[in-house]
C-alpha cells in the first residue's frame, strides 16, 4: 500500500510540474512581432532602407500602400515604413489597388 502512496505523489508531484510548464509557455511563447520603424517623410524612410521600397502604412489598420496609389501619403493616421519591416510585422498590402 505505501508503495502504490508513494508512486502516487511521485506522479501528482510530475503532472503539476509539467503543468506549471505547460502553463508558463503558453503566454509567454508567444512571438510579437516588432513594429517597423516609422518616419514622417518618405526621404527618411528611404534612408532607413535604401534597398528596400517605401510604403504608407496606415497605422490603425495595418494595410499599406504603395507610391503612385490613391491612399499614399494620405490616409489620417500612417507613416513612411520599409515594406519588408511591415510584412514582418503581419501589416500587408492593400487588396484594391487603392
Amino acid at each position: 500500500m505505501q508503495i502504490r502512496a508513494f508512486f502516487a505523489s511521485v506522479l501528482l508531484v510530475f503532472a503539476i510540474g509539467a503543468g506549471s510548464a505547460i502553463a508558463s509557455t503558453s503566454p509567454a511563447a508567444i512571438i510579437v512581432a516588432a513594429a517597423p520603424a516609422m518616419f514622417d517623410t518618405e526621404a527618411a524612410a528611404h534612408a532607413h532602407c535604401p534597398r528596400d521600397i517605401v510604403v504608407w502604412l496606415n497605422t490603425p489598420t495595418g494595410v499599406y500602400h504603395e507610391k503612385g496609389m490613391r491612399w499614399y501619403g494620405r490616409t489620417k493616421h500612417g507613416a513612411y515604413v520599409c515594406k519588408r519591416e511591415a510584412d514582418a510585422a503581419g501589416d500587408r498590402d492593400t487588396r484594391n489597388g487603392q
